[in-house]
């Protein structure tokens, strides 16, 4: 179905709209020409102008030719049947100065046709400067290895020592006297070199090598407990382009490793209830889709009923409390390969792999038993789940249809009386399944 159709069907008005609306994300239609045919509300937001303003015109008419240049490329492989995406500093309204990334994807009809692509860009200015900033703390770290007493060793082809800083021969405990002449091995004991020789012998090979590693018992360690410490083993080149020895030096890099975790894990997960966030299902759904042919997946859309009435009768903490609850008992209804994220509000997916339509809806049912058992303890009750479902390749094979497809059957599903899964179908419309699940 075409992204600007706004016509009514038996689902409810305006379900694309409301769809892409829900998404939270600025969505836009573009034909051939490259121009603007369809945005949602979010777009306008994002863009700084009206409806009137945008539709009509072409990308390099409302952003420049700087944007039409970074947005062609992925047009044209859009247009060719590819889903891709590409970054870029934004230049126009309040959002000057930000990066976002735009996914490109086709929207093909049912012959397989392209005529338009569909845009969705989602901020990324914290990765990016985060990115940055890292990547600039890392070069002041390979500048400062130079003057501060990190250990820094040279060794030769076979691995003999030729050189040793103070703070290496603080860690052997040994004067350079004792150390030069003698393979690294025998030095560090036969345990350590059978953990270091691999990256060794790569660096032989004229590879910069890099080892991160969580080490205990150093010395000097005023915090305790164990650190993570990184090693670079650094080929030394000659002048006809052969290795003749090796440098490595050892820096430490836990606040920054403790800090990457950090913002890896603020950006996959809800803050809520530690789910996946809804960025990063999206990203999981669009790589199941590349694969679906051979290894089929159902996305769930997962929806509570009776929530509002528990933050209106308990309060807004036990709302909360309840949505960690189901999070918690929608991973534990599934595999730890399969994803759990919260998609906004009380509103939840699940993207399993599976065998075909009975083992989706046998897993729709074991999670709908399991937030039935979260909502029976719930003081006064009343709290069940409206689950809807799509597979892919058979329902859908794009993201946002296979989304759209899961997000109509909970819908069929509430209006069948709630507490109860229904199976979308490759048409848009919903399977009939009993009133009741087994």
């Amino acid at each position: 179905m075409a992204m600007n159709d706004t016509t009514s069907d038996e689902h409810g008005p305006s379900t694309i709209e409301r769809l892409v609306n829900v998404v939270a994300l600025p969505i836009g239609r573009w034909d051939r020409e490259s121009r603007l045919v369809f945005c949602n509300s979010p777009y306008l937001m994002w863009s700084g102008r009206t409806r009137d303003e945008l539709l009509g015109r072409t990308l390099a008419e409302l952003y420049g030719d700087e944007a039409w240049g970074r947005a062609r490329p992925a047009f044209e492989r859009a247009f060719r049947g590819a889903t891709t995406s590409y970054e870029r500093l934004l230049r126009h309204g309040t959002l000057a100065g930000r990066w976002a990334r735009i996914q490109v994807f086709p929207d093909a009809d049912a012959n397989g046709e392209v005529h338009s692509v569909l845009t969705i860009a989602t901020d990324i200015h914290e990765d990016v400067t985060a990115r940055e900033a890292l990547i600039a703390s890392r070069v002041r770290l390979d500048r400062f290895t130079e003057n501060i007493p990190y250990p820094l060793t040279y060794v030769d082809r076979e691995f003999v020592l030729r050189f040793v800083n103070k703070a290496y021969c603080e860690i052997i405990g040994k004067p350079a006297e004792q150390l030069l002449g003698r393979h690294i091995g025998a030095v560090r004991g036969q345990r350590r070199w059978a953990e270091h020789e691999p990256h060794f012998r790569r660096a032989l090979e004229g590879k910069t090598v890099q080892y991160t590693r969580l080490v205990d018992g150093l010395a000097n360690n005023a915090e305790g407990g164990p650190r993570w410490l990184r090693t670079s083993y650094v080929p030394d080149f000659d002048a006809g382009g052969e290795v003749v020895g090796l440098y490595t030096v050892t820096i430490d890099v836990h606040d920054l490793t403790v800090a990457q975790e950090q913002l890896r894990r603020s950006v996959e997960r809800d803050m809520l209830t530690d789910v996946l966030s809804r960025r990063t299902m999206m990203d999981r759904i669009e790589a199941a889709l590349v694969t679906a042919m051979h290894e089929p997946v159902a996305l769930f859309f997962v929806d509570l009923d009776g929530f509002k009435a528990v933050n209106d009768r308990l309060g807004h903490r036990e709302g909360d409390a309840l949505l960690i609850k189901v999070g918690q008992a929608l991973q534990s209804s599934v595999r730890a390969d399969d994803a759990v994220g919260r998609f906004g509000g009380d509103e939840f997916l699940v993207l399993a792999q599976v065998r075909g339509p009975a083992g989706a809806r046998a897993l729709a049912l074991h999670m709908l038993e399991a937030v039935r058992k979260v909502g029976a303890e719930v003081s006064g009750g009343g709290v069940s789940a409206s689950i809807g479902y799509a597979l892919a390749p058979s329902d859908a094979q794009h993201p946002l249809k296979l989304l759209q497809a899961a997000d109509d059957a909970m819908y069929a599903a509430k209006r069948l009386g709630k507490d109860q899964v229904q199976h979308a179908t490759a048409r848009g419309g919903v399977r009939p399944e009993a009133a009741r699940p087994a």
